[in-house]
């Protein structure tokens, strides 16, 4: 793992084992797998089963399990280890309602001292890394992270990610990267820190290591459709300077590549309906493509899709 790794976030329908290899090859030194029902696992849930699945080319990879009940959680993690993951990651970061309504995600950071013990007996139950992936606090009045980010380390963890906002924010505002720094400084913390939170550029993520003092760099909304930010990062990083941007070219064959891998893992007619969020930000800013991207958003058909490909390569050819 190099000095800074650079992270795709675990994120629901978009983390999935066909955005996780592109996004490797792109430059992703760890990816997350999306977040994983720990009760959903037990009872044997589809939904739940398909997301354990790791492909050939993208490890080392990160399988993230959320869930408030103790011996679901241990037995999801019993069942999570037959995937052979690198990482387990527990999700105390999620402010979805249905989420921290039961307990779960974020709605643990009203219960820090449940959260500590549910993490201790992660670490027990697993011969695997595990590492937790959480936010400032519930709200602003509620903000312990540093002493919770040492208590988390204590139960043997080996990493933390942090969302530098608090649950109630959801992803409004500003992520608040100071709280970086004030974990770093504490000398009871020595385990590595990810900033996650407002990463869409190069110098973003330069700042945040260089200015706040991250050991690793979590990406997640701002490679929707743009996984060559993580090689732009990588580059900035080492030389100061900006990457070409991709040709038209290379966008169109690793859309292709993705929705590809996609109908492979998923069916046809699943992968059409969820490659939808991504080709807007693969082509976003190629003149004139507004209709072209609204014909991939309508059609059900792989082979309009081909044929809208190839209308984007000769179309970026014209300009």
């Amino acid at each position: 793992m190099p000095d800074c790794p650079l992270v795709l976030a675990p994120m629901e329908d978009i983390s999935d084992p066909p955005f996780r290899v592109v996004c490797r090859q792109l430059g992703a030194d760890l990816v997350y797998s999306e977040f994983i029902s720990s009760e959903g696992l037990i009872r044997n849930a589809d939904k739940s089963k398909i997301k354990l699945d790791i492909f050939p080319g993208e490890r080392p990879v990160a399988i993230q399990v959320f869930g408030h009940n103790e011996q679901s959680m241990v037995e999801a993690i019993r069942l999570i280890e037959e995937v052979n993951p690198d990482i387990i990651d527990l999700n105390f970061g999620c402010p979805v309602k249905k989420v921290v309504s039961k307990g779960a995600g974020a709605g643990l950071l009203k219960e820090p001292d449940r959260m500590i013990e549910l993490t201790r007996l992660m670490v027990n139950a697993t011969s695997k890394p595990v590492t937790v992936k959480t936010r400032l606090g519930w709200d602003i009045k509620s903000i312990r992270i540093v002493d919770l980010c040492e208590k988390l380390q204590d139960t043997g963890i080996k990493a933390i990610a942090l969302h530098a906002r608090t649950a109630v924010q959801m992803y409004s505002g500003d992520a608040d990267w100071t709280w970086f720094e004030k974990i770093k400084e504490n000398p009871g913390f020595h385990i590595p820190l990810f900033g996650n939170g407002d990463v869409r550029s190069p110098e973003d993520a330069f700042r945040m290591k260089n200015q706040f003092g991250v050991d690793g760099i979590m990406v997640g909304r701002a490679a929707i459709g743009n996984p060559w930010l993580f090689r732009e990062i990588r580059h900035y990083m080492a030389q100061g300077s900006y990457l070409s941007p991709p040709s038209i070219d290379e966008r169109v064959s690793i859309c292709r590549q993705h929705l590809y891998e996609s109908i492979k893992w998923k069916g046809e007619r699943l992968a059409l309906l969820e490659m939808r969020k991504h080709y807007r930000h693969y082509f976003h800013d190629i003149p004139n493509i507004k209709p072209l991207r609204l014909k991939m958003c309508e059609t059900m058909s792989v082979d309009e899709i081909e044929d809208i490909l190839s209308q984007i390569t000769q179309r970026a050819r014209e300009y």
